[in-house]
């Protein structure tokens, strides 16, 4: 499969009902995701892995992973109606993904491979909320790739040097926020986010 017959694959992935503003809420574009899991299949992190989605709203990391040959695709999220849209329509599409309603604070599973886009902390009720996920995806999973603000990079690098993992490969997208909530006030935002491939240290 190519990169662009994925991006048009995982832009059938539904949308939020009623996306909660509290969560952070928003839906990764499909082009951006579409080139993560391509990353991770070249580093070796996807085919025949068991690879896992925390916070993974209506499931297009799971989705997109179980498509190009995850051996098991596991979604995990807090909102229980975003993971029934995730089960609806992966089983529209034949995909056999385990998504579980589950808060990140609770979860014990361990995989080889985390994907996640964790929330920005840009509302205060989450905020720390992607370092949390960061915490939980390192002690699930032996790689994490993981989507943050690039400002946060530096903060970011220190933390994860203290817990013992290394960045062994970043890259920088334009992620753009469209008028969700009603206190948005454009039509569109543009973020300048950094994906952060995270592994253990080499001893």
């Amino acid at each position: 499969m190519k990169k662009k017959e994925l991006e048009i694959l995982l832009q059938k992935v539904p949308s939020y009902d009623k996306p909660n503003p509290s969560l952070e809420q928003y839906v990764t574009p499909a082009g951006i995701v579409a080139d993560i899991i391509f990353i991770a299949h070249q580093f070796g992190d996807i085919k025949d892995k068991v690879v896992m989605d925390l916070g993974c709203g209506t499931g297009i990391f799971s989705i997109g992973a179980s498509i190009t040959g995850a051996k098991r695709a596991i979604g995990i999220d807090v909102d229980e109606k975003a993971i029934e849209i995730a089960k609806t329509y992966s089983k529209e599409i034949s995909q056999d993904i385990t998504f579980i309603v589950q808060d990140i604070n609770d979860i014990e599973l361990k995989c080889d491979t985390v994907l996640m886009n964790p929330p920005f902390g840009a509302q205060k009720s989450n905020i720390k909320a992607d370092r949390k996920f960061i915490e939980v995806g390192f002690k699930s999973a032996s790689v994490v790739y993981s989507l943050h603000l690039t400002k946060t990079f530096d903060f970011l690098k220190k933390m994860i040097s203290s817990m013992g993992g290394e960045i062994n490969y970043s890259k920088n997208y334009n992620f753009p926020i469209k008028h969700l909530y009603e206190f948005h006030r454009k039509k569109q935002v543009n973020y300048d986010v950094m994906l952060l491939r995270i592994i253990k240290k080499q001893k």
